[in-house]
């Protein structure tokens, strides 16, 4: 005798086609109520290297925009704000809800995805805070089976630590974020009258660059000054004081 209900599940907790397409369009439209709209951005191989297998450097080209569900309604976990000996750090984290209809229809049809589901190392651009996570889980099975079928993923992210990637996505709000942040040796290459860089006399294609620069953009909040009056009160450098701390 049949245990589950017959009106929805038809044999071997197999669900009705009927009902999987109602109760996955109502997880839609309940995103679309309850939760945000993000960018999605597809990470893409720029540099890899072919012995550790791996891509020391990154480009970011498209940012599609899809709502989620974030998971932690009580806002942003993980350990939060933390004072290290490197200095302020923050490591917050979140878990996102997409559906797998929305994702495919939006994003894996076009064909940017390598594995068509949601990839690690692949960000989301939360534009309520500015913040971007990076996808280091993707969980595909959860809610287990509901109906007889998944409809959701569960992206589990961190808060990205940018180290230069490029981001060249056409959305102006992103772009013009990690622009101030991109650094990149091209802006102090010695450069010939026809605009070309010098390049050095080896094996290697490497431009020839600056030592010492100036930034384009100086620093508002630095206080070189400050320390340079303040600092022999605190410090001493001399030879008879290798340690520094100055005795009175």
């Amino acid at each position: 005798m049949a245990t589950v209900n017959h009106y929805f599940q038809s044999g071997r907790t197999i669900g009705r086609s009927s009902e999987q397409n109602l109760y996955e369009d109502l997880i839609i439209e309940s995103m679309k109520i309850y939760g945000f709209e993000v960018y999605y951005v597809t990470r893409k191989e720029f540099y890899e290297d072919k012995i550790l297998t791996e891509d020391y450097l990154n480009t970011y080209d498209n940012a599609y925009p899809i709502e989620m569900y974030m998971q932690n309604v009580g806002g942003f976990e993980g350990d939060g704000e933390l004072l290290t000996k490197f200095g302020l750090e923050i490591r917050d984290t979140a878990n996102f809800v997409v559906s797998k209809k929305r994702w495919q229809d939006i994003i894996g049809k076009t064909g940017n995805s390598v594995l068509q589901r949601p990839a690690e190392g692949d960000v989301i651009y939360f534009p309520l805070t500015k913040s971007f996570f990076e996808i280091r889980k993707v969980d595909s099975q959860e809610p287990f089976f509901q109906l007889g079928k998944l409809y959701v993923y569960t992206l589990r992210c961190e808060l990205m630590q940018y180290s230069n990637e490029r981001f060249e996505t056409g959305v102006t709000e992103i772009d013009s974020i990690m622009d101030d942040l991109y650094n990149t040796v091209d802006n102090f290459e010695f450069l010939r009258e026809d605009g070309e860089p010098l390049i050095l006399e080896t094996n290697a294609i490497t431009p020839l660059v600056l030592e010492n620069y100036t930034a384009n953009k100086p620093t508002l909040d630095i206080k070189n000054d400050l320390f340079d009056v303040e600092a022999p009160d605190v410090l001493d450098f001399s030879e008879r004081n290798p340690f520094g701390e100055v005795f009175k």
